[in-house]
């Protein structure tokens, strides 16, 4: 049971960021800045925890910010017609120098901060972890079962197909993104809350490894959180080969992003080849 636990507490920020991945693919553009949101809220967490000695109130101000990010973010792109690509990875590189620059104003240091409040913040993960897999219900019935995950999912097909049936195409946008940003600032948080200090880059590439599992997942819920599972254990299996010496540690730390970049790119040829046979049988 205890190993149960232990897996679970490990996946949670994995989980987490993959559904916020997998909210932005049913809207019709991957969250490239899952792992800028992640290494933003493994910060803020920090810091407001810190201020406020309260996990709860840390992780509950970590969420408000991240989410009015992303739906400003969202309506940014949407009033300049910028490439959400860019826009992404303009974010990943902003949130690395936005927490290094405010943790060097706030404490003097870009290092490691560690907790000086004595309050225990792993002890709040299993909690997390239950909230993970309750999200994960919640989006399955939500995007499936649902008139609003009907319209999401819609829109990600097509926004001018959604547009000629009368709703705005961007406001669900901006709601995906918005609450991807909020699920990757609550994986950064965890992260924090696992080590009991914040680590700048944090995230260390699980943003990316979060947009894999949509794939590796068929861009289904709980395809997604089996391929975030699968991840996760991977991640584990390393640590523990570390240890062991069995292979560098340099390999066995990027194991999991060459992983996730295999799994990706077969997904993709996959989907390649369905198209092609849709195609010959439609000739």
């Amino acid at each position: 049971m205890t190993t149960i636990i232990g897996i679970a507490v490990s996946t949670t920020p994995l989980f987490f960021a993959s559904l916020g991945a997998l909210l932005t693919e049913f809207a019709g553009v991957l969250g490239i800045f899952i792992e800028g949101f992640m290494n933003m809220g493994a910060f803020l967490s920090y810091f407001f925890m810190i201020k406020t000695n309260s996990v709860l109130i840390a992780s509950c101000l970590t969420i408000v910010l991240c989410a009015s990010a992303g739906w400003g973010l969202a309506r940014f792109v949407a009033v300049s017609d910028a490439n959400p690509f860019i826009v992404g990875l303009a974010v990943n590189l902003a949130a690395d120098g936005l927490t290094s620059t405010l943790s060097y104003a706030w404490s003097g240091t870009r290092g490691v901060l560690r907790n000086t409040t004595g309050l225990d913040m792993a002890r709040f993960l299993p909690f997390f972890a239950y909230i993970a897999i309750g999200c994960f219900a919640a989006v399955w019935f939500i995007a499936y079962r649902t008139r609003v995950g009907l319209r999401l999912r819609i829109v990600g097909a097509s926004a001018q197909f959604a547009a000629e049936r009368g709703f705005d195409a961007t406001r669900f946008t901006a709601g995906a993104w918005s609450i991807a940003a909020m699920f990757a600032a609550i994986a950064g948080a965890c992260l924090t809350f696992r080590v009991g200090a914040y680590t700048p880059g944090g995230a260390s590439g699980r943003g990316w490894i979060a947009l894999a599992t949509v794939f590796l997942g068929f861009r289904r819920v709980w395809g997604t959180a089996l391929a975030a599972l699968f991840f996760a254990l991977v991640e584990r299996a390393s640590i523990i080969a570390q240890g062991l010496n069995v292979l560098s540690g340099t390999v066995l730390l990027g194991l999991p992003s060459l992983l996730a970049l295999v799994f990706y790119t077969l997904s993709c040829i996959v989907k390649e080849l369905k198209k092609g046979k849709e195609g010959k049988h439609e000739v």
